[in-house]
């Protein structure tokens, strides 16, 4: 018997954050693992009207891959991924790993030609997003690997990430929709500022943000969601970060990463864990070593890191910042084929201040 909450996240997959209508063609992709939900998400896009196309993938075909393809074809792309990015309507895409740290042991610059030659694609589709001609969505189906590293029991993860989606509300769709309203609240607020500071143990950056439009996320591109984020003017990044909470890159753990910034680019990075890999993915292209994001988390029912950026970068009480590519429709003009966040936890001693004035501090908005 299908479990109520994963028929729910179907239908917010669907139904709230796509919008699936009648003849959209939607591209379904996930593991085996995720299976129950890739399959309720194809009931619904059935249910909708829509053109469901399933891409499922199975256990280790990444580690396989990357271990094992010739440089040929760790730049081939696939004629399906291809038509994703260029011409479906929808992308609805599940992670559901079942080892977290498969691809710990493969070698970084392996990952690094694969991110470099599907960069024309990444772009392609946030383009497209920007244009309102391409829907997507990403969200993870719970499996053990994700509880423990998150140190908790599968079921305890899965009380906690359903209850984070909204899925064990009786309106889910409804429910996202009244979520939305405070984030959409602080991102208008910060709107047309010129300045963001954060500052917290082992932090003290600055970050240019004049002109640049801060988008509120409700739950269309990431599920859970609630953060409103922005591109940071590439050249305005000055100071020092470290990013307290630890996650999985590239299935490698990461963790006690610091950046120093010199006119918005790192010049100086380093790591308690996965360092070497770290530097790598910076050195990917040009654009790798400057901000392509700034968000703010404001879902307050995610307590807790998960060592999962999904679910880590949505706390509310962090902050968090991807170098790589911005999303166009923010105004950000950096270009990458990385883009990678990290999380910086502001709920015990930091602040962020907007042209001088407090925002939040602690953790808790003031404004």
């Amino acid at each position: 018997m299908r479990d109520p909450r994963v028929a729910n996240l179907a239908k917010i997959l669907v139904g709230y954050s796509t919008k699936v209508s009648e003849g959209d063609t939607v591209l379904i992709e996930g593991p085996t693992a995720a299976e129950p939900l890739v399959a309720a998400v194809y009931e619904e896009v059935l249910a909708a009207g829509g053109h469901p196309v399933v891409g499922l993938s199975f256990e280790g075909q990444t580690a396989t891959y990357l271990a094992d393809a010739s440089d040929a074809q760790l730049e081939w792309i696939s004629p399906v991924s291809r038509w994703g990015a260029e011409e479906a309507d929808c992308r609805i895409a599940i992670g559901a790993d079942t080892n977290t740290r498969q691809l710990s042991q493969i070698p970084p610059d392996r990952q690094t030609k694969r991110q470099a030659a599907t960069r024309e694609l990444m772009q392609r589709m946030m383009e497209r997003a920007a244009a309102g001609a391409h829907r997507w969505v990403y969200t993870i189906f719970p499996t053990n690997a994700y509880a423990s590293d998150a140190e908790m029991s599968l079921r305890e993860f899965e009380d906690f990430y359903f209850r984070a989606c909204l899925a064990e509300d009786d309106d889910p769709l409804g429910a996202w929709k009244r979520a939305s309203e405070e984030c959409r609240r602080l991102a208008e607020w910060i709107e047309g500022r010129e300045e963001v500071r954060i500052k917290a143990p082992g932090t003290d950056l600055r970050l240019g943000i004049a002109g640049r439009h801060f988008i509120p996320c409700d739950g269309e591109h990431n599920m859970p969601d609630g953060e409103f984020f922005t591109g940071p003017i590439e050249d305005s990044v000055e100071g020092e970060v470290t990013f307290s909470l630890p996650s999985m890159i590239g299935g490698r753990e990461v963790s006690g990463v610091k950046l120093r910034f010199e006119s918005g680019r790192v010049v100086d990075a380093s790591a308690d864990r996965g360092e070497e890999f770290l530097v790598k993915l910076l050195d990917t292209d040009e654009g790798a070593r400057r901000l392509g994001e700034i968000g703010i988390g404001t879902n307050y029912g995610i307590d807790r890191g998960t060592k999962d950026v999904l679910l880590d970068e949505k706390i509310g009480g962090t902050v968090h910042l991807a170098v790589g590519a911005s999303y166009p429709e923010s105004g950000g003009k950096n270009e990458s084929a990385v883009h990678t966040d990290m999380v910086c936890d502001l709920r015990q001693g930091g602040r962020l201040e907007v042209d001088g004035e407090l925002f939040q501090e602690n953790g808790r908005f003031v404004v």
